[in-house]
């Protein structure tokens, strides 16, 4: 059983910048890749960024794409979303996800590729 756990949300401002972390535990803990999704009041959950586990191959989101980096510690099972230059229209709740095996890069923008999730850190950027 893996558990993930987000931390590092918060309050800023816009233009400022934030990192969120995703802390992963569990003995079976081996990810072909793990990804970034958000979800705003009232949206559906949308993907963000998502990165190869083995070589860190990344993809992004075209909203996100120059504003947010997306990185992991093998040594610590930790993902990282730094994130720049913020926008109100970033504010949403922030959820990490793994994949356990096999897929593709293309494929890992869509929620159900996924096998286990964290449970959210909200993100709130003020105007």
């Amino acid at each position: 059983q893996v558990q993930l756990v987000e931390s590092g949300g918060g309050l800023v401002q816009a233009g400022g910048s934030l990192r969120v972390s995703c802390a992963a535990s569990g003995r079976t803990f081996s990810p072909s890749a793990m990804g970034w999704f958000r979800q705003a009041p009232g949206k559906e959950r949308e993907f963000v960024a998502a990165i190869g586990w083995s070589r860190g191959t990344t993809l992004y989101a075209d909203s996100v794409k120059g504003r947010f980096t997306i990185s992991r510690d093998k040594a610590k099972n930790t993902m990282y979303l730094q994130m720049n230059t913020l926008k109100s229209e970033d504010t949403a709740v922030y959820y990490c996800s793994g994949k356990s095996q096999g897929t593709t890069i293309p494929m890992l923008v869509h929620p159900s590729e996924y096998d286990y999730w964290g449970q959210g850190t909200q993100v709130t950027v003020s105007s």
